[in-house]
């Protein structure tokens, strides 16, 4: 059995003892090495190895092709496992751990695509990772590098893999705000941790609104589409009006807005050079016309363009970050990327890494502009290395030679783009995959559609956002997208409709004088175009590059569904048609429907995400009333202002008290609508509490997840919980994992803003069985990554590893009963007092000892308080008195909304002024409702009126 090691193993305290027991294990000696196995979901495939008295070895097995390897992971010394950073706080009794032999450790070994022969290191994100020769290589390279790679070829893997040995502050930027939570969430996988860095992952926009948040909305391409089509009849060159709007698009960010040095006056771009623009310098001038009036449309639509507010925001940036990398480089422009730079402490100390063979958005990119922002230093060029990846190991073999041979395509009738993008590509994965060209048949499209409608693995791409009405009458998967939506997702199976019958004019053109004796080397040699003034490449660069990527998004088989089987682009990419299609497309169940549907819903393609719950899982209405901030007004009106007969929407408010925790609606209950039981609330709270969602305690969990297929992942309890918001509050771990894996939905808030790491937190504040219990187990899954608010100016991102990340959930949480529980409270603040208080019982690992004790905590809110000058100052929280605090009022927080991102003042997501319905009037030393009206006033939030409970009390409580 062949040894392999993780990059950071540390065997130094151990070392004779670990030489003895690797060499036991690769000899398949696992009782000689007193191997046992883990038990527990979580790390089901881990092993552990005896070295000594006191010291253990944790690894896993894997299997590349025929050979099975041991992965050794990490030394747990003096059987510490809590502090292991791969079982993250579990709790291991060794006398239960189960011996096993290695046949049977080997029938589970998890499947490793690619490994390295000469190499035993072995890289860890979510995943283990073999690096071959170029890769690592480049790994061992210092900054500056640029790294250019096609797809599939680990770019992502390898920037991050570079990033965990930086020190200081060091920022990943990309354009996707999906791919920079994703590179987030593999960065830190298995509980990778770097003392001396603190690392941010930031989406372009992100990254902006750091420096400064910028007022209104970023201008999407639909925005933009939406405009170019009203004002299309007004360009009066006949010329201009027939062209696509996608190069219009191009012209003003990719050429007229995207130079650092700001937008282009007229003059300066009516002199470009021929090779500068799409368009011809005849055209040039009604081009500025409506570059004009698409500013005057970004004010009046108040919304903003990135590039132009790059250029004003250059005077903002400050130098901050020790090192930065930016991943898809193609797909940002210039001007962006200068901006990028601008906030790095020392010039050099960067990373890019791109493919300009993947631009299906306008930007004009070349490699040429990138380098030029840097190569103007001297030093900084001698040192510039391009380091280029052609391996693939994401697409089969076929479809890799399939794309190369797009690829020589691209070059023969255009010539190279650049030195840099001037590659093919090697499959590496041992998938020989099929690319399959059919006939546009209705016979083979209905067989076809029969078989992979209900199948999340495959998906159909067309063309345009427009194709998809015509795809739409032969294939009804939801798993439908045009080729800019398409770019970043990966599936098995691909089913490309129509991408060069519906196209026929601009292929032709694409193929043109291509002969396939031109196409018979296997490498690119570098050739400009003959002609300066043809701009064949920058009209067409579009439709091939669009191919490239459609070729490229799947993993193992490809379908092209053609009318025009003949047309010569298929000959030279040697795909001759077939008579039938053999698929094999199984079924893909509900739950696997659910996590796609998550999925797309976190990548923003909402489209598809609706179309999979209307038409896959059908989900219907909850048959039962949902209490939500509308429904509960709705009752407090019929039982306090209306006095409405009978005991039903009493009862239904003291439940929903209970569920809350709201004692002062139950005193009014009692007190004002005769509901004798309302007065044992302190008695009955817990237990009628879990009324509506007792299902959730079972071990059983098949009724819940029955709903959840019926009724949806998100679907509403009574008490306006989600399911997996009662099964946090539970204390339901593994339906906290079940709803999880199908998809359930971390984010999501009830009508106070509590979300499913609230309703978990709750329980824990308040019972010290629930919080060293599954409390725990429950924040590993459900803490959100991070939380972004707006401090009035800029972005400032809190994340989970952040000390500052639990108390502002704490203050969230604890929030409401500040106003709500009749305490004696002058103030409506927390001290260090009530916070020690509330996390008493909680993990070690949730909050670690030293940031228990009060001088520590004290010192985290004062330097993170509004008016503290401190550099590193969040703003997060406002001193009410001495040793007192409470959410800065001037904060914001993100929140999506209705598939957008929105921010909402913080004061506004806690629903302070629905809490001002349970809030009593001000009387003896209550003053609730004082300090609760002066928290609207501060945050320029409308005066609270009377609560509708005490509207005919008459002041008493």
């Amino acid at each position: 059995m062949k040894i392999l090691e993780i990059a950071d193993l540390d065997t130094s305290r151990v070392r004779l003892a670990y030489q003895k027991v690797i060499a036991a294990i690769a000899n398949r000696d696992f009782r000689g090495a007193q191997v046992r196995k883990l038990t527990g979901a979580a790390y089901a495939d881990l092993y552990r190895a005896r070295l000594n008295d006191a010291d253990r070895l944790i690894f896993r097995l894997l299997r590349h092709d025929d050979e099975v390897c041991a992965l050794m992971l990490e030394v747990i010394v003096n059987h510490d496992y809590g502090k292991s950073r791969f079982l993250r706080g579990a709790v291991i009794d060794e006398d239960k751990l189960v011996a096993c032999d290695a046949a049977e450790a080997e029938s589970g070994a998890r499947p490793l695509r690619y490994l390295n022969p000469e190499v035993k290191i072995i890289h860890l994100l979510d995943k283990p990772i073999s690096f071959d020769d170029v890769q690592d290589a480049v790994f061992r390279a210092p900054p500056p590098l640029v790294i250019v790679g096609g797809a599939g070829s680990g770019k992502t893997a390898l920037t991050l893999e570079k990033l965990k040995h930086v020190e200081g502050e060091a920022l990943y930027v990309t354009h996707s705000a999906y791919l920079a939570q994703s590179a987030r969430n593999l960065y830190y996988a298995n509980g990778f941790e770097r003392a001396g860095q603190e690392a941010t992952f930031l989406s372009y926009r992100e990254f902006v609104e750091s420096i400064h948040v910028p007022p209104g909305r970023e201008a999407a391409w639909r925005d933009f589409a939406g405009w170019f089509q009203r004002v299309r009849q007004s360009v009066k060159d006949p010329e201009l009006r027939g062209v696509d709007g996608h190069q219009i698009l191009e012209e003003i960010r990719g050429v007229i807005t995207a130079g650092e040095r700001g937008a282009l006056s007229r003059e300066d771009y009516l002199a470009l050079g021929v090779r500068q623009s799409i368009f011809a310098a005849s055209q040039r001038g009604r081009l500025y016309d409506l570059f004009e009036k698409y500013l005057s449309w970004l004010k009046d639509a108040k919304l903003y363009d990135l590039n132009l507010i790059a250029h004003e925001w250059r005077a903002k940036a400050a130098p901050r970050y020790d090192f930065v990398v930016i991943d898809e480089v193609q797909d940002i422009t210039p001007v962006e990327l200068a901006l990028v730079l601008a906030t790095l402490r020392h010039p050099g100390r960067f990373l890019l890494c791109g493919d300009s063979n993947q631009i299906v958005h306008p930007n004009f990119f070349s490699w040429a502009q990138v380098k030029s922002l840097f190569w103007r230093e001297p030093e900084l060029a001698q040192r510039q290395q391009l380091s280029m990846l052609t391996a693939n190991f994401r697409n089969s073999r076929e479809e890799t030679r399939v794309a190369n041979q797009l690829l020589k395509i691209k070059q023969r009738r255009f010539g190279s783009i650049d030195r840099e993008s001037n590659f093919l590509v090697r499959a590496v994965g041992a998938e020989a995959g099929v690319v399959t060209l059919a006939p546009d048949k209705d016979d083979l499209k209905r067989e076809l559609n029969q078989k992979i409608r209900q199948s999340t693995r495959f998906a159909v791409l067309v063309m345009r956002e427009e194709d998809k009405i015509e795809a739409r009458k032969h294939f009804t998967t939801p798993l439908l997208f045009s080729i800019h939506e398409a770019k970043g997702l990966e599936y098995e199976n691909i089913v490309l409709y129509r991408f060069i019958s519906d196209h026929r004019a601009e292929f032709n053109e694409i193929a043109d004088g291509v002969t396939a004796q031109d196409l018979t080397a296997d490498e690119l040699d570098y050739r400009r175009a003959k002609d300066k003034t043809d701009k064949s490449l920058e009209v067409y660069k579009f439709f091939v590059n669009a191919l490239y990527v459609a070729l490229t998004r799947a993993t193992a088989n490809l379908y092209l569904i053609e009318s025009d089987t003949g047309h010569r682009l298929f000959e030279l990419l040697e795909l001759t048609p077939a008579g039938r299609v053999q698929v094999d497309a199984k079924q893909s169940s509900l739950e696997d429907w659910q996590r796609e549907a998550r999925k797309l819903e976190l990548q923003g393609k909402q489209e598809q995400v609706d179309a999979i719950r209307r038409d896959i899982l059908r989900q219907s209405p909850v048959p039962w009333p949902v209490f939500d901030q509308a429904k509960t007004t709705e009752l407090l009106i019929k039982v306090f202002r209306d006095r409405a007969p009978g005991g039903k929407p009493r009862q239904q408010l003291f439940d929903i008290a209970c569920c809350h925790d709201e004692p002062v609606l139950a005193r009014w209950l009692a007190r004002n609508a005769g509901l004798d039981a309302a007065r044992q609330f302190d008695r009955q709270r817990d237990s009628i509490a879990r009324k509506s969602y007792s299902a959730y305690f079972s071990k059983n969990l098949k009724e819940v997840l029955y709903q959840c297929a019926s009724y949806g992942m998100e679907h509403r309890l009574p008490m306006n919980q989600t399911p997996l918001m009662a099964a946090a509050a539970a204390g339901n771990v593994a339906l906290v994992e079940a709803l999880l894996e199908r998809g359930a939905d971390r984010q999501n808030i009830d009508h106070f803003g509590y979300n499913a790491l609230h309703w978990a937190m709750r329980e824990a504040f308040r019972d010290r069985a629930f919080a060293s219990g599954p409390f725990g187990a429950l924040y590993e899954l459900l803490a959100p990554s991070s939380v972004d608010v707006n401090t009035g100016e800029r972005l400032v991102r809190i994340d989970q590893r952040h000390a500052e990340y639990f108390l502002f959930q704490t203050f969230w949480v604890l929030f409401k009963p500040l106003f709500t529980h009749g305490r004696s409270q002058d103030i409506a603040a927390l001290d260090t007092r009530a916070i020690l208080a509330a996390w008493d019982d909680l993990p070690i690992a949730i909050v670690a000892e030293e940031r228990r004790k009060k001088p520590y905590l004290s010192g985290l809110m004062a330097r993170n308080e509004v008016d503290r000058d401190y550099a590193y100052n969040r703003r997060l929280f406002k001193r009410r008195a001495l040793g007192r605090y409470q959410f800065n009022s001037a904060l914001a927080l993100r929140q999506r909304r209705n598939g957008e991102d929105v921010w909402t003042p913080i004061f506004e997501a806690l629903n302070l002024p629905f809490i001002a319905e349970f809030t009593p009037s001000d009387f003896g030393w209550n003053r609730a409702r004082q300090l609760l009206r002066s928290y609207l006033a501060e945050a320029g939030m409308p005066e609270a009126s009377l609560p509708i409970a005490e509207e005919g009390m008459n002041g008493e409580n």
